[in-house]
């Protein structure tokens, strides 16, 4: 039986979009738990946050959406690179956005995203994300 992930963090302005995506990840069966938060603030506040152990969440996966009000993706990956080590893990952060400008891909590397894809999220572009970068727990 494979592995799971521990978390995937969805941010998201879109409720709904958030929705969606924890649904197609729970069809998935590829992670134990999925956040899903519509701010930046709300996932900096996460990921800073600590559980009774003192440890904090962690989560393996992040799905990142470019435009949203106050605070963008843009500016939560300038801040997300600023977090303690022990805040951010070994966390992958791919940008999903409606934009399929080369200058966004483009800018979503330079800052350190290790990702870019085109919404909307599939279980299909999930799985080839998930067995990539974590193919030692989905072997088989």
């Amino acid at each position: 039986m494979k592995e799971k992930l521990n978390c995937i963090l969805l941010i998201d302005d879109d409720e709904t979009t958030n929705y969606v995506n924890s649904i197609l990840i729970e069809k998935a069966e590829c992670a134990e738990l999925t956040k899903s938060v519509t701010s930046g603030h709300a996932a900096l506040d996460y990921l800073k946050s600590v559980d009774k152990d003192g440890n904090h969440p962690q989560p393996d996966l992040i799905f990142l959406d470019i435009n949203m009000p106050i605070m963008s993706g843009w500016e939560f990956i300038e801040e997300y690179r600023n977090l303690l080590p022990e805040q951010k893990g070994k966390v992958l952060v791919w940008m999903l956005s409606t934009s399929n400008n080369p200058d966004d891909h483009e800018r979503a590397m330079k800052l350190g995203s290790d990702g870019f894809m085109a919404k909307p999220l599939t279980i299909s572009k999930l799985m080839d994300v998930v067995k990539k970068h974590f193919s030692n727990l989905f072997e088989g």
